[in-house]
């Protein structure tokens, strides 16, 4: 905050082309002697602030303005003989970060907060005193952006600060909206910084403020903080671009003749639309000079179309696409499936006579604020939630909070210590796309919040928390799959979980884990039982076979005197299935199920059909096939539930995991064929074993 506050006049070259069309840009040196002077009446607003009252006025034409006047009193007050390192009055800050919210919207609470967002870190003001003049809201808010002391934490003060500013969002996303705001203008000043000062602020920045900004919609503050970190951390880069918008300048914008042939075109379809031509900012324009190489001159912004209503923006693309030549690979709607950061709208290109491609973005006005300024244009959230507001010190159920929040929130308890937790939030937030599963586990279900590329161990956590550990394999869309499969967007996921407590998650479970909640659990337990965590060795194995004594002969009998009868592996047979017996090389007769696709082949090479039945006995015998995923005790479990019924193991082989899925393969002697399909449930009730089937 103060240590970040410099001289805009400072930055090199003053960097004019990065301040946004349309915004106010603060006369610093007007502000700072208003400030000095007070207040002038308590009947009317200070003069220091009545850029901000007027901006707020925009958006909320009945806002109350006397609790901004009392929080300007006590934040002039309180910071009166303080400088910024570039000269000005301290109070300065306050104001122009206070300007920031208002211009995007933000309600009186927020605009309060912010004028008084560094008085308890910066002056004698307590957060009691706050609490008393100004409620338990704004308090809240401002202890929220208020950092940790250096002398309480050291090195980690800037790591814990994040943390407490996190969870203080989890509660109040207004935090949140402040401390970017708060950035953004410290970054605006950054210029009388050193140069290794400037660098360290502006990676912070890139690594965690934008995407958070990104992450909370606002993206008036994301697209300026990107460009002002791009000229400090890429300076060649940020002059090359800025050569190129220059040299655009000076030819002819094809853009505002295709906003006039759109402008035609809504007219004379009787829909009503503002359409604008939006340049695109630097960094945007660093990203498309990469991805197409030489560009032309409708790459350098983009045609902007506000209507009404939702009905409208389809209107309009249909419209487009009939006067114009649609390019098919360039439409998204984001309407339809609006982003995880609240974003809605069409996105399409079309290609016009002179041989330009415009790229389109189709929104109705209340989408264009919400994209423009995020959750700061959803206002106060708590405003009728049934939660006791009076009461800051409890966790209020915010329901506009995002699941990546809610994903943080979660994992940052667990981290071991502010480096891990520095490092792992850097590497959340490095993550730009979330997609939405349904979850189903027999009994409830529901949704699940992920980001893109995460497995089913990343679901598993995430909806059991550290009872994953003894997760043993997922059913994605109906479908049985490793637990390293990775999901898209609206899969239907089903965790299955062993039921022995003592089952662990395996080491190579953290090269398919995305989420941080799912790698700090994961890396918790195998530090806690070391000897789980060693490799496993990858060389072939043979399959493991067990063979019982064995028992008496089939009873299936062939009609071919002293024939050898034997009843064939690849089906196995059992009364009463209706059967086929075909004599093989030696005269012996192999006894196949009716539908067993052998007895087509049989009877294509000409084998001789000789008629089978049963003897009067019940017993039989029969192979079948169990399907698991591996976990300790699992043979000796099947074993045994095979032994309750009564059933005779006459031989089991057990192939060697493959994707921590196992195959059995049992042959028994069961007293009566009547018994089978009681077996075969009681094999399928084993934990861990998914499907049981004959051979």
């Amino acid at each position: 905050m103060s240590a970040e506050a410099t001289n805009p006049e400072a930055r090199p070259e003053a960097r004019p082309e990065l301040r946004r069309r349309g915004r106010t840009r603060l006369d610093l040196r007007r502000l700072g002697r208003a400030a000095l002077l007070g207040p002038t009446s308590r009947d009317r607003l200070p003069d220091a602030i009545g850029h901000v009252a007027e901006a707020h006025r925009a958006h909320h034409p009945d806002a109350d303005l006397s609790l901004l006047r009392r929080a300007y009193v006590l934040a002039e007050s309180s910071h009166r003989g303080q400088m910024r390192k570039s000269g000005e009055p301290y109070i300065t800050h306050p104001l122009a970060v206070t300007l920031i919210l208002a211009e995007l919207g933000a309600e009186t609470t927020t605009l309060t907060a912010s004028l008084l967002h560094d008085t308890v870190e910066d002056t004698e003001v307590t957060l009691d005193q706050v609490r008393e003049e100004f409620g338990d809201e704004v308090c809240f808010i401002v202890d929220g952006v208020t950092k940790v002391e250096k002398i309480d934490y050291g090195a980690a003060a800037e790591p814990e600060t994040f943390r407490k500013m996190l969870v203080a969002t989890g509660n109040d996303v207004r935090v949140m909206s402040i401390k970017l705001a708060d950035r953004l203008h410290n970054m605006r000043t950054l210029g009388v910084m050193r140069p290794e000062k400037q660098a360290r602020i502006a990676k912070v920045t890139r690594d965690v403020l934008i995407p958070l900004a990104e992450r909370l919609g606002v993206q008036a503050l994301k697209t300026e903080l990107e460009d002002l970190v791009f000229a400090i951390l890429h300076p060649e880069e940020y002059e090359h671009t800025r050569a190129l918008i220059a040299a655009h300048a000076g030819e002819r914008d094809p853009l505002p003749a295709i906003a006039d042939s759109v402008r035609t075109v809504l007219r004379d379809a009787g829909i009503a639309a503002e359409v604008q031509v939006r340049p695109r900012h630097f960094v945007s324009v660093h990203r498309i000079a990469r991805k197409r190489g030489e560009l032309r001159g409708s790459d350098f912004g983009r045609i902007l179309v506000l209507v009404g209503e939702n009905a409208d923006c389809y209107a309009v693309l249909g419209e487009l696409h009939t006067c114009f030549t649609p390019v098919v690979s360039e439409f998204k709607d984001f309407i339809a499936a609006p982003k995880f950061n609240l974003y809605q709208s069409l996105h399409t290109a079309v290609a016009v006579p002179e041989g330009y491609v415009a790229e389109v973005i189709v929104r109705t006005r209340q989408m264009h604020r919400v994209a423009e300024a995020g959750v700061v244009a959803l206002g106060n959230p708590y405003a009728t939630a049934a939660s006791d507001p009076a009461d800051c010190d409890e966790e209020r159920v915010d329901p506009t909070r995002p699941g990546w929040l809610s994903r943080l929130l979660d994992w940052q308890r667990s981290a071991p210590d502010p480096d891990t937790f520095w490092s792992v939030l850097r590497a959340e937030l490095a993550q730009d796309r979330e997609i939405t599963v349904f979850r189903e586990d027999g009994r409830s279900s529901g949704t699940l919040s992920l980001p893109a590329g995460a497995s089913c161990i990343d679901a598993a956590y995430a909806q059991y928390g550290e009872a994953a550990h003894g997760c043993i394999g997922a059913r994605v869309n109906g479908r049985l799959t490793s637990l390293a499969s990775r999901l898209s967007d609206g899969d239907t996921v089903q965790l299955l979980l062993a039921q022995d407590a003592s089952s662990g998650p395996a080491a190579d479970w953290l090269e398919h884990a995305r989420t941080p909640a799912a790698r700090i659990a994961i890396g918790r337990w195998l530090e806690a039982h070391p000897d789980s965590a060693k490799p496993t060795t990858t060389a072939a194995r043979a399959p493991l076979s067990v063979v019982g004594a064995r028992g008496r002969g089939g009873n299936a009998v062939a009609d071919l005197p002293d024939a050898t009868v034997r009843l064939a592996g690849c089906c196995t047979p059992v009364p009463p299935d209706a059967v086929a017996g075909f004599v093989v090389r030696g005269g012996a007769v192999t006894v196949h199920r009716i539908h067993c696709a052998s007895v087509a082949q049989m009877r294509a090479l000409g084998r001789t059909s000789v008629a089978v039945h049963w003897r009067a006995t019940t017993d039989c015998r029969v192979t079948l096939v169990a399907e698991s995923f591996g976990r300790p005790h699992l043979l000796a479990d099947l074993t045994e539930a095979i032994a309750r019924q009564g059933v005779e193991v006459v031989s089991a082989t057990v192939e060697p995991p493959v994707e921590q899925k196992v195959r059995h393969t049992y042959t028994l002697q069961l007293p009566d064929a009547t018994g089978l399909p009681a077996l075969m449930r009681a094999m399928r009730d084993v934990p861990g074993v998914y499907d049981v089937s004959r051979a």
